[in-house]
């Protein structure tokens, strides 16, 4: 069969003008929901088994500070667990929301890049989640407590509302394909642009080389399952393609539902779908070597080959350091990681 050329995204990205535009707003959407019943439930069943319910009301307001000492009191190790409960339940709502701005013309960017925002007297760089053969624009919006932008963003934007573009920025790309499987990790928004380059790559059939597929997998970490970005839509993709692997990583959902997936960082999981054999010959200190002991039961049949991959990493910086340093220890050549990270 033919084999299909594609564009190199570099080259791509250096006949992009910098533009700058007006946008309107055409959807708002919240991406997470409001789980306060949800809470109230799972501290009446925690007070129950540890003798404070009588400090949760079953409606109105609940006393945090009487909660969590008679709760603590009872066992010290609910502390934490009491602590996240609290903060998800005062949490404002919506914190995670879907915007849509049009243009008059596309704005014409490369999957991965990312774009400002100015809305009234603020401006903020944000990465785009749509695909590049999308007339529209999306982005993903994390409420930021003190954010000079989020906040008004998350709270006040309304559909038909006027924001200024200014862009495309940004090298976070794709690499040329190959052979090599494609592995993206983000933790929260850091998953736009790779929804973006996700997105496109199966768009363009760039998850074939040569008549063979690639693997392109997504692990993606949260503290709760509705602060994962498009987590429905990786799920349809997960079952529609079969090269196509998602894991969701979530480090407080247990405490709150029935949560039986991930719960380590997304560089422990990651660990745990290498392929033995590619790591006979490297060392790890204990923690790491627990963690290929612990294999995860899944679905997945596929494994990764840290000499055969691709990888992307987008998050807050510290985050992205991490990853950047895990995989380049598992093998993954430096030219080979492509790393962005912000805050």
């Amino acid at each position: 069969m033919p084999v299909r050329e594609h564009k190199s995204q570099h080259d791509h990205v250096d006949s992009l003008p910098l533009v700058s535009k007006s946008a309107t707003v055409s959807e708002v959407s919240a991406m997470d929901r409001r789980r306060r019943d949800e809470v109230r439930a799972r501290l009446l069943d925690l007070g129950a088994r540890y003798g404070f319910d009588e400090s949760v009301p079953e409606r109105g307001a609940i006393d945090w500070d009487t909660v969590f000492e008679r709760a603590t009191h009872s066992n010290r190790k609910l502390a934490p667990r009491i602590g996240a409960l609290r903060d998800r339940f005062k949490r404002d709502h919506p914190a995670l929301v879907r915007i849509v701005l049009e243009t008059d013309e596309p704005v014409g960017h490369a999957a991965g890049q990312y774009v400002s925002i100015r809305y009234g007297s603020r401006t903020r760089a944000y990465s785009i989640a749509s695909s590049p053969n999308r007339d529209e624009t999306e982005l993903c919006v994390r409420r930021v407590p003190d954010g000079r932008l989020s906040r008004r963003l998350c709270g006040d934007l309304s559909v038909g509302d006027e924001v200024t573009i200014r862009g495309p920025n940004g090298h976070l790309l794709l690499e040329d394909v190959s052979r090599r499987d494609a592995v993206f990790l983000a933790t929260g928004t850091g998953v736009a642009p790779m929804k973006s380059m996700i997105d496109y790559t199966f768009e363009e059939e760039r998850d074939e080389y040569r008549g063979d597929d690639r693997d392109v997998w997504l692990f993606l970490g949260a503290a709760w399952e509705d602060d994962l970005p498009y987590h429905e839509a990786f799920l349809d993709r997960a079952q529609t393609h079969d090269n196509f692997h998602y894991v969701p990583c979530l480090s407080r959902e247990p405490w709150l539902s029935d949560w039986d997936g991930e719960t380590e960082y997304i560089q422990d999981a990651l660990l745990k779908y290498v392929d033995e054999r590619s790591l006979e010959d490297a060392t790890f200190g204990r923690h790491m070597a627990e963690l290929l002991d612990d294999r995860p039961e899944t679905d997945i049949g596929a494994r990764l080959d840290p000499h055969a991959m691709e990888v992307y990493a987008c998050g807050i910086n510290a985050m992205v350091y991490s990853l950047e340093t895990a995989v380049r220890r598992l093998g993954v050549p430096p030219r080979h990681v492509h790393c962005e990270g912000y805050g």
